[in-house]
């Protein structure tokens, strides 16, 4: 899975990146800090417990394995991971995450990074618009001070949620209008459906399918009065059909940052055609930097934090770190996991399988307990989980074993969050 993270200048985009994955990355209160697109992996915590708990809760009711000690550093867990980690059965799965560069005014134009900057969002399977919730920014990210009030706070978010919107409307208009009369011949030749083909045929590259463009074209529909011929509309009416395709394909999640110096209530009636998240992208960072440095231990998501050892930090560190405290607890965390995690089990409905090679200790064939953790689709059949794994196990799929039941599956059987499954293929 790839998340694009978007927003004009200066809003904390790079810091809330940074923050995510612990990537080193130029962080500066300028313009244009980031030109090419940064890529790194997050780590998200899965909704369920690890799978690995079940076994433990066997061998140990079987006496066949003594119960977790105290000062045990995985906290119980049996897995063996080979990307992420799992502590305590909170089994971390990746995420890759894109710091886009070059949303400015006539990105859709070729200003700035111009297409580039629309084929990096076009490779993305969700949006993140970072935003500036405390207002310190105009529309081009030059800085305006804090204290903003409220009403200018939330202006100059409505204004950032627009421009993206409005970047992304005219870039669709443009590739639906080059070749419009093509288009148009297709409707007098075949009705609506032809003119669905030639919608989703111009937007294939932007993940179109042939359902999106008629869910799209329903909606668009609805919204017009009276509509005439499509020979006859002009550069309005494509825009308003454009429109509708962006709300489809590119749900825009918002993560409003620098929330705890933002006014009170700054997101009442702010909407977006995705989620809003309050976040705290600095906060977030020096966290997660002084967790490496292990002066803290401190889980991505939580809303409080505990020293490893006071005695030993100045009282500088001291002071900072009670600070970000208290605007942890005030803010119920720093809303940078939460967002992600919104955005990829929620928004994109996604679930966690586990694919093994041996059902009955859920080991893969070097004998690793649960080293695979795959984010699917929710509802993914047996059969297409089989692909992902690996192309040959796809072709050669014969059945699946449920691995908590014993139960044998077919090629159409639907996954579900925490399923663990043996496969059985031609060789």
């Amino acid at each position: 899975m790839r998340i694009g993270l978007v927003g004009k200048p200066n809003v904390g985009k790079s810091t809330f990146f940074s923050a995510a994955t612990l990537a080193k990355v130029d962080i500066a209160n300028y313009p244009f800090c980031t030109i090419e697109p940064n890529v790194g992996v997050a780590f998200i915590a899965t909704r369920l417990p690890c799978p690995c708990k079940d076994i433990r809760h066997r061998l140990e009711s079987e006496g066949r394995i003594e119960p977790v000690r105290p000062d045990d550093p995985r906290e119980g867990s049996l897995c063996e991971p080979r990307t992420g980690s799992c502590v305590g059965h909170r089994r971390l799965v990746p995420c890759f995450l894109v710091d886009i560069a070059g949303l400015v005014p006539g990105a859709s134009e070729g200003k700035g990074r111009g297409n580039a900057f629309l084929a990096d969002l076009a490779n993305c399977d969700a949006l993140i618009q970072v935003v500036d919730a405390a207002g310190t920014t105009d529309l081009e990210g030059n800085p305006q001070g804090a204290n903003q009030t409220k009403d200018i706070a939330q202006q100059r978010i409505r204004d950032e949620i627009e421009f993206l919107g409005i970047e992304l409307d005219a870039w669709i208009s443009g590739l639906l209008t080059d070749g419009w009369t093509r288009g148009v011949r297709r409707v007098q030749a075949e009705g609506e459906k032809g003119l669905v083909s030639y919608i989703h045929e111009r937007l294939t590259g932007l993940g179109a399918t042939q359902h999106s463009v008629s869910v799209a074209f329903e909606a668009f529909k609805k919204r017009q009065n009276s509509l005439t011929s499509p020979w006859d509309w002009d550069e309005t009416v494509i825009t308003a059909l454009a429109v509708e395709v962006r709300r489809i394909l590119f749900p825009i999640h918002i993560g409003a940052n620098k929330f705890d110096i933002a006014p009170a209530d700054v997101l009442q009636g702010i909407e977006a055609n995705g989620c809003i998240v309050p976040c705290m992208a600095d906060v977030e960072l020096a966290l997660r930097r002084a967790a490496s440095a292990q002066l803290i231990t401190y889980v991505p998501g939580e809303s409080t934090f505990s020293y490893e050892s006071p005695e030993s930090l100045s009282d500088a560190q001291l002071k900072a770190l009670d600070h970000m405290l208290e605007r942890l607890d005030a803010n119920n965390g720093t809303g940078v996991a939460s967002l992600i995690d919104t955005v990829l089990f929620d928004e994109l409905d996604h679930i966690v399988v586990y694919p093994v090679q041996d059902e009955s200790h859920w080991t893969d064939g070097d004998g690793k307990v649960l080293p695979d953790a795959f984010v699917v689709p929710s509802g993914i059949q047996a059969k297409d989980l089989a692909f992902k794994v690996h192309t040959d196990l796809g072709n050669g799929f014969i059945r699946g074993v449920d691995a908590r039941t014993r139960r044998v599956v077919g090629s159409d059987h639907e996954m579900n969050d925490g399923d663990v499954l043996k496969i059985h293929a031609k060789t």
